[in-house]
């Protein structure tokens, strides 16, 4: 619990864990606990017990909204490219096994401490 109450004491990028249960609960399986979500401009990453949901949000194809899950198991490597001591956006970027080049790369304001992010993604990998 260090890791979500630290996430939860100040960075403005994290969204409150009751709005992520009202507004994602049809997402979550049975038996599967959110434990932290992040807003991304329009993404927004959610960190469960047993996978990583990211839902995209495409203005350009008529609002449509992509869900992808990613199971931890599936994910071969990480990484954080961020510039001196947050003071500007940092890069996520997350391989899913099998792949050369990075299966996701997003980035994220200073609003959000990305070294969280991946303390939490170390946890579950």
């Amino acid at each position: 619990m260090g890791i979500l109450s630290s996430l939860l004491s100040g960075n403005s990028g994290v969204l409150e864990y009751e709005k992520l249960i009202n507004d994602y609960e049809p997402l979550i399986a049975l038996g599967e606990e959110i434990v932290v979500g992040f807003k991304l401009s329009t993404d927004i990453f959610i960190f469960t017990d047993k996978r990583l949901i990211l839902i995209e949000k495409h203005e350009h194809a008529g609002k449509n909204v992509e869900y992808l899950s990613i199971f931890y198991k599936s994910i071969s490597r990480f990484s954080v490219e961020a510039a001196r001591a947050f003071d500007s956006d940092s890069e996520l970027k997350i391989w899913i096994q099998g792949e050369i080049k990075p299966s996701i790369v997003k980035k994220f304001s200073k609003a959000v401490n990305v070294y969280e992010v991946q303390k939490i993604l170390a946890q579950y990998v």
